[in-house]
């Protein structure tokens, strides 16, 4: 099992949200609004350093649990939709999940995603 985190830009999410939704056998996902910086620590547009004072760019965070197979799939789907080709457009992140429960049905694994 993977966990797919993606920090996207806000205004992209409803298109990879469709993008992903076609998908067969799609599971699910969170959706959280966050704010960060990357390399260009907040200076792009109206974000800019004053000082010792950072202007955070709001994100979107996207993180789906899915089985192995699926993971190449979403991370295309992800990076296509969610591309413009300007700074800030984000990151994927992949990672192992060593257990997962799901709580309604106390299923294990692969069933609990």
């Amino acid at each position: 099992m993977k966990e797919v985190k993606a920090i996207i830009q806000p205004f992209k999410l409803s298109a990879v949200t469709r993008a992903l939704q076609e998908i067969p056998g799609f599971p699910g996902m969170t959706v959280s609004d966050c704010r960060g910086f990357g390399k260009e620590k907040g200076k792009e547009g109206q974000h800019r350093v004053v000082e010792d004072l950072i202007d955070y760019i709001p994100k979107v965070r996207i993180e789906i649990m899915l089985k192995d197979e699926m993971v190449d799939k979403i991370v295309e789907v992800i990076t296509k939709i969610a591309h413009t080709g300007n700074p800030g457009d984000g990151k994927v992140f992949v990672y192992d999940i060593e257990k997962a429960v799901r709580i309604k049905t106390f299923q294990h694994g692969e069933e609990a995603i």
